[in-house]
């Protein structure tokens, strides 16, 4: 019998598609199926779509890429239309597609289908668009969910939870390469353990994944009679599972076979065109998944490898201080930046406290770290002063631009950084600023003030800036917060405004009753980094809830003593003594400002706003004069005491000129002369005292103004004394 006989006896015709010259043949049995004449014909790609439905036949190159990748057949079911859209018939094409340059040939077979018979996973899944629309619907939630995977262990959570459109595994086994065999990356519904003899296979070893990662093709086994005749030897393996159906897809990322996945089914499945397409398009965006989730997890542990080697640990044990650090990197790339603190003994018996932000949040900006980090460390333990070890870092860095980024065509960086030397006995700060925010002191009854300290330009840029040194001195039961930008800036906050929501955290911190100082600290250093980023552990080089813009590094030092039991929610009757010291040189009378604004922050919490804003302008009046009639520097030191709502503040500036003010009468135009009325009439008290290097001029504000029996004038020398000049 001829093979046309044969063909026409069972009702099935044959076609050649030519995608390259858009034309398609049909013989005497094919043409009827498509509603045309029973004779052989030629007609254009165009005339034929037309017979199909419009999803069907674009989904036909869909099935051809999926069986030149698999080697197999071209397998697709049509259905067939009239001129008003209505389904004629459905037909099954089988087909070898051939690909030249890019376009395709098909050869192959035209076929009615038949009812699906009963008890197999066709019979519940036709080819509607129904159930083309849920299919869609279901690769666009599985690939968003699998897009969304941050780690395998999650990827590997989402495809056991993936609900397969008309049929669905219930077992599941994720493959690896480890070497010459296989590694079970993760299953889902098997019990613990049951991956053991498949862990332990050579990629040569007569198992379906095995071939499949060899190959680089899918298999599909759709009996359990299929599966005994194919693999023999290691079917009793699969036999204890008791499933009907298997599919084993490779895995394959940027064309390389990374694993490969099994899908087992309970219910019979034949493995239909449609249902393989499902299958091959999970497994690569399972493939994507994975593989994006191991570069994630080799990144992150490489950078808190990196970080970890690069961040020191702080000492606990500085006699009569105690210091808390942390450092969270940001939350993109490789999770490695530019900033660093460091801890360093000094030759002197005292402590070096730094920290500093490398421009940039990559690689180059840690590697610039660790080289200026080693640097500084250099130059401090040659028992350099402060300004002077800036001084020589910034001609380091500026050395290392000038060889290493331009020779490549690199950006030149530089860094911000500021450096105390601690003396541990008496407290005293000798600070250093190259660009970086000020530190914050909280002071013994809870309150925080940002204190101003010179400086010159980030490290870097000039290798010739000087580096000015501020003194300060933290007194017992203080704590001082020195951080980078990233702690100050985050969440659209400025300067300004980031220092006063830090103001909020630190004031409104209550050490627990059983915390000793350097737990309180701890948990204060723990509160201050999840304000920005949420909850997390004592550690935090761990993976966190992002809500972070930059890097953090926080550096605590706490004196021991005084009273640190603040942000209890309850004003205790008796405060303790707040104190601020403040200094105005010579050559810059610009820091007049600055007294200005920490005369105002020391009196934050003050009960009279107009007592405030006196106690502002007689600072600005007083530190004026000194610098406009006295040839020295001027010293401020203010200080708030007594009960809540009884309290005093007295402000003392010292100058070194033993020259006395006088009295003067300005005129109604004079621009100057009216310090003595201001004080007069604003102070609680005020006065002049004489000391053997220079006087003192002063006054006192009383938050109760009733406490005041006596009239508002000089108390020393007396009202015939000479009394402040005024500058404004």
């Amino acid at each position: 019998m001829r093979t046309e006989d044969l063909l026409a006896a069972i009702a099935t015709g044959l076609w050649r598609w030519d995608n390259a010259s858009s034309r398609v043949t049909l013989d005497a049995e094919a043409g009827p199926l498509l509603g045309l004449p029973a004779e052989p014909v030629e007609l254009s790609e165009a005339a034929v779509r037309s017979r199909f439905h419009p999803v069907d036949f674009a989904e036909i190159n869909g099935v051809v890429q999926l069986a030149v990748s698999e080697g197999t057949l071209a397998e697709a079911r049509l259905r067939i239309v009239d001129e008003r859209g209505r389904v004629l018939r459905i037909v099954r094409t089988r087909s070898r597609p051939r690909l030249v340059d890019g376009d395709f040939e098909l050869v192959g077979t035209l076929q009615e289908v038949p009812r699906p018979q009963p008890g197999t996973s066709a019979a519940h899944t036709p080819i509607t668009g129904d159930w083309r629309r849920s299919r869609e619907a279901f690769l666009l939630d599985a690939g968003r969910a699998l897009a969304e995977a941050r780690s395998t262990a999650e990827v590997l959570r989402v495809a056991a939870g993936l609900s397969m459109p008309g049929f669905m595994p219930d077992g599941l086994a994720v493959f690896g390469i480890d070497g010459d065999r296989l590694s079970v990356i993760g299953h889902h519904g098997h019990r613990p353990g049951d991956e053991r003899p498949f862990s332990d296979m050579t990629l040569e070893t007569d198992y379906p994944a095995a071939e499949v990662i060899r190959t680089g093709r899918a298999i599909y086994l759709p009996t359990p009679q299929e599966y005994r005749r194919r693999y023999p030897s290691t079917w009793p393996l699969a036999a204890r599972f008791q499933r009907t159906s298997w599919a084993f897809l490779p895995l394959v990322n940027a064309g390389r076979t990374i694993g490969a996945w099994m899908a087992g089914f309970a219910q019979p499945v034949a493995f239909t065109p449609d249902e393989r397409s499902v299958l091959t398009t999970i497994a690569r965006m399972l493939a994507q998944a994975l593989a994006r989730a191991g570069v994630q997890e080799s990144q992150h542990e490489l950078a808190v490898g990196l970080q970890r080697s690069m961040m020191p640990t702080v000492q606990p044990d500085i006699p009569g201080m105690t210091v808390a650090a942390r450092y969270v990197p940001t939350g993109g790339g490789l999770e490695v930046g530019g900033d660093w603190y460091d801890m360093i003994p000094l030759p002197s018996g005292r402590i070096a406290l730094v920290i500093g932000d490398v421009q940039g949040h990559d690689v180059r900006a840690a590697g610039l770290m660790g080289q200026l980090r080693i640097a500084l460390r250099a130059y401090a333990s040659e028992g350099h002063h402060p300004d002077a070890v800036l001084s020589r870092a910034s001609r380091f860095l500026a050395g290392i631009n000038e060889t290493e980024f331009r020779g490549h065509g690199e950006d030149q960086r530089f860094a911000t950084c500021l450096y105390v030397e601690v003396d541990p006995a008496t407290g005293l700060l000798d600070i250093a600023r190259a660009g970086h925010p000020d530190p914050a002191i909280r002071m013994a009854d809870g309150t925080m003030l940002v204190r101003p300290t010179a400086g010159g330009l980030p490290l870097g840029i000039d290798p010739d800036t000087d580096y000015p040194t501020t003194r300060l001195v933290l007194e017992p039961g203080e704590t001082m917060l020195v951080c980078t930008d990233g702690l100050i800036e985050t969440g659209g906050h400025d300067l300004e405004t980031g220092w006063a929501r830090l103001r909020d955290i630190v004031e409104g911190h209550a050490p627990g009753a059983d915390e000793t100082g350097g737990e309180g600290l701890e948990r204060l250093a723990d509160t201050l980094v999840q304000a920005v980023h949420g909850p997390s552990s004592h550690h935090t080089t761990g993976p966190l809830v992002d809500r972070r813009e930059d890097d953090i590094a926080v550096l605590l030092l706490s004196r021991d003593g005084g009273s640190c039991g603040v942000g209890t929610g309850e004003r205790p009757a008796q405060q303790p003594v707040r104190r601020t010291v403040f200094s105005v040189a010579q050559a810059e009378p610009e820091r007049i400002a600055e007294a200005r604004r920490q005369i105002r922050a020391v009196l934050h919490d003050w009960a009279d706003p107009d007592q405030v804003d006196s106690a502002v302008l007689m600072v600005s009046e007083v530190v004026t004069n000194v610098l406009m009639h006295t040839d020295g520097d001027a010293l401020l030191v203010a200080e708030i005491s007594g009960e809540w709502g009884r309290r005093r503040i007295r402000v003392d500036v010292s100058d070194g000129s033993d020259e006395l003010p006088h009295r003067r009468r300005p005129g109604e135009l004079a621009s100057s002369g009216r310090g003595l009325v201001l004080m007069e009439l604003l102070a609680g008290a005020w006065g002049v005292d004489p000391r053997g290097d220079g006087k003192s001029t002063w006054f006192e504000l009383y938050e109760d103004a009733g406490l005041v029996v006596e009239p508002s004038g000089p108390v020393s020398p007396g009202p015939e004394e000479p009394a402040p000049e005024s500058a404004a």
